[in-house]
């Protein structure tokens, strides 16, 4: 086939890297093949909604470090279960069958998106429909199967190790026990990234269910050999051992309506029951791990995805997502990647290197 016109657009939490991506899928279709790009606003909402905007040379200029997304983003606008006014009365219906008619209204050959496995499912969902579809990973929590590394991870693990070096000094100058909560739902990657380069005395993962009694240990541990402060790093889908996650809120209407928080602040008030000597203080990160400027890792890796995704356009590898092994930049099938996470191994390297320094992980 002879692709003319592409376009992209961005999906579910926002992500530093976003816009590096934008930037490198834009500048190599346009200037390595002479294809058309445009970008629909507001993930699948814009593409149902027929909102785009032209994507040039000049749209792109001076984006690359930003964060967020130029194109702005979704994560409940899931166009096979959408939800639409009938009768005065919300229902939700399949209607993809509308953004397919609007891609072949704007002459677009194929479209370009970036996302996580939610948004990712969807582009997989189009692609059984016969849009030709490339998909690029995008999440902080690094979960996605099928890729080492997805794009906004190493700018979200800055800003963790940056918020544990502080929470560092505040802690030592006051003997407290500092508990960090960072994002990275069902996986412990964010965690086990920071908690290691942020001298952490406790990792805390979904991966390694916790007992109490084991973070009390360690921290009396360091107590005995003149610290009297120690620094904990728990992922908002940590759990104790017969427990249960934490769960800050429910969103309805979002394709995934479950919200983990709160983990941080039970395990602060678990230990308040346990230990007199030290106070005990929670920082929870949230957001904070989403916004800013992208790392310089994540805009190199980035650009690696965008200029590959257009390659894989040009080959007409449709219906695949380009991902990384090793430091190769290579592809999967969407297929293959969808419904599938890729969690921290509790016998893997990195956990064994964080165990040989004396970092416990509860267990």
């Amino acid at each position: 086939m002879a692709v003319k016109k592409i376009a992209i657009l961005t999906g579910g939490g926002d992500c530093p890297g976003l816009n590096a991506v934008i930037r490198a899928v834009t500048r190599t279709a346009i200037l390595k093949y002479g294809y058309e790009v445009i970008g629909y606003r507001y993930g699948y909402r814009g593409l149902y909604k027929n909102d785009f905007i032209p994507l040039t040379l000049d749209t792109v200029s001076g984006i690359l470090h930003k964060g967020g997304t130029i194109l702005y983003s979704s994560n409940k606008d899931n166009l096979f279960d959408y939800p639409i006014e009938e009768n005065g009365k919300i229902v939700k219906k399949d209607v993809s069958d509308v953004a397919i008619e609007n891609l072949k209204k704007e002459n677009v050959d194929v479209l370009v998106v970036i996302g996580g496995d939610g948004t990712l499912t969807s582009a997989r969902d189009f692609a059984r429909k016969g849009v030709k579809v490339i998909g690029i990973p995008k999440t902080i929590d690094n979960d996605l199967y099928s890729t080492d590394l997805t794009f906004g991870f190493y700018s979200a693990i800055d800003v963790a190790t940056d918020a544990l070096d502080r929470l560092h000094t505040t802690a030592e100058s006051h003997h407290r026990i500092m508990i960090l909560e960072v994002m990275g739902r069902n996986a412990g990657w964010i965690a086990l990234y920071s908690g290691i380069a942020g001298s952490a005395d406790v990792i805390l993962i979904p991966e390694i269910p916790y007992r109490i009694e084991k973070i009390v240990e360690k921290i009396e541990q360091r107590k005995a050999q003149g610290k009297p402060f120690s620094i904990i790093v728990i992922a908002e889908g940590a759990k104790p051992k017969d427990g249960n996650v934490v769960i800050s809120k429910i969103v309805e209407d979002s394709p995934d309506p479950i919200r983990l928080g709160g983990i941080g602040n039970k395990l602060a008030s678990d230990l308040e029951k346990l230990i007199k000597s030290n106070e005990i203080r929670c920082a929870v990160l949230g957001h904070i791990q989403r916004g800013g400027n992208t790392s310089t890792f994540d805009r190199i890796l980035s650009t690696r995805y965008g200029v590959a995704a257009v390659e894989l356009i040009h080959q007409e590898k449709f219906g695949n997502m380009v991902c990384l092994k090793g430091d190769t930049i290579t592809y999967d099938s969407l297929e293959n990647v969808i419904g599938k996470t890729k969690n921290v191994d509790p016998e893997s390297e990195l956990v064994q290197v964080a165990r040989s320094i004396g970092i416990s992980f509860g267990d």
